[in-house]
């Protein structure tokens, strides 16, 4: 979740940004100041499709922690996670560790839980340059029926490359265990000042993306639309709030 990172793909391994619970758990190290985001994703075509999001984050002296819920579908599906993560930088390399509590409901079907864990971690190589990778769903955990389904668990590794204080380009390949690999990639120009641009593209399943974004103050504003393969388009919508000034943990 995210409208910067829709914008871009979803090729966010190396974000620094206030979503980090939902992309990269490692990113949480970097958390600078408290904050609080919320997110929602609309598709047309598909009813019942539609995803929400909330976090919020808060430096910690030992730590970085960050609070998360996410719903996704209507009445008749849906899926709803709680998740509650800590990060802290270690050098060069920030590191995080994530526990998600989901709830699959079905109507006719019932209610199914489950919880597990995810571990990831940023490292800034130099000032242009940074990797990350994570994990999800590390224990491959699985949900609490006859039958025990596994929960999906996928690695994904990318670089992030900032060649020129306007450019921000992010590429990342992921692999589901049950699944082909999934690349996607992602451009970020600034504009002007406090307005951004932001295109991607992805790879099985294929699909283009476009985005906006801007930041005033303590406030950030993004936009981003999925054009799929199969799904038509995907608009979502972001906004965040840097709730104090930068303080040094």
């Amino acid at each position: 979740m995210g409208a910067r990172q829709a914008g871009m793909g979803y090729a966010s391994s190396t974000f620094k940004d206030e979503w980090a619970l939902f992309s990269n758990v490692g990113a949480l190290g970097k958390t600078q100041q408290p904050s609080t985001a919320f997110a929602y994703e609309a598709v047309p075509a598909l009813v019942g499709a539609n995803r929400m999001a909330a976090v919020f984050n808060v430096p910690l002296r030992w730590a970085n922690a960050g609070l998360g819920m996410f719903r996704f579908g209507d009445a008749i599906y849906s899926e709803q996670i709680v998740s509650l993560g800590v990060g802290n930088q270690f050098g060069i390399t920030s590191l995080g560790i994530k526990l998600n509590y989901i709830q699959y409901r079905a109507e006719g079907f019932g209610i199914q839980n489950a919880f597990s864990i995810d571990f990831g971690g940023i490292t800034e190589l130099t000032e242009q340059i940074t990797i990350g990778a994570y994990i999800n769903n590390v224990t491959q955990s699985s949900l609490q029926t006859r039958d025990g389904e596994k929960l999906p668990t996928r690695l994904v590794v990318g670089i992030g490359i900032k060649p020129s204080e306007k450019v921000f380009i992010a590429t990342e390949l992921e692999k589901d265990i049950d699944y082909k690999p999934t690349w996607r990639t992602g451009i970020e120009y600034s504009v002007y000042k406090n307005l951004f641009f932001r295109t991607g593209y992805a790879v099985n399943p294929q699909a283009g993306f476009f985005g906006l974004g801007f930041c005033k103050n303590k406030l950030k504003i993004d936009y981003g639309i999925r054009f799929g393969q199969f799904s038509g388009a995907a608009h979502q919508a972001s906004a965040t709030y840097l709730i104090a000034s930068k303080d040094a943990k």
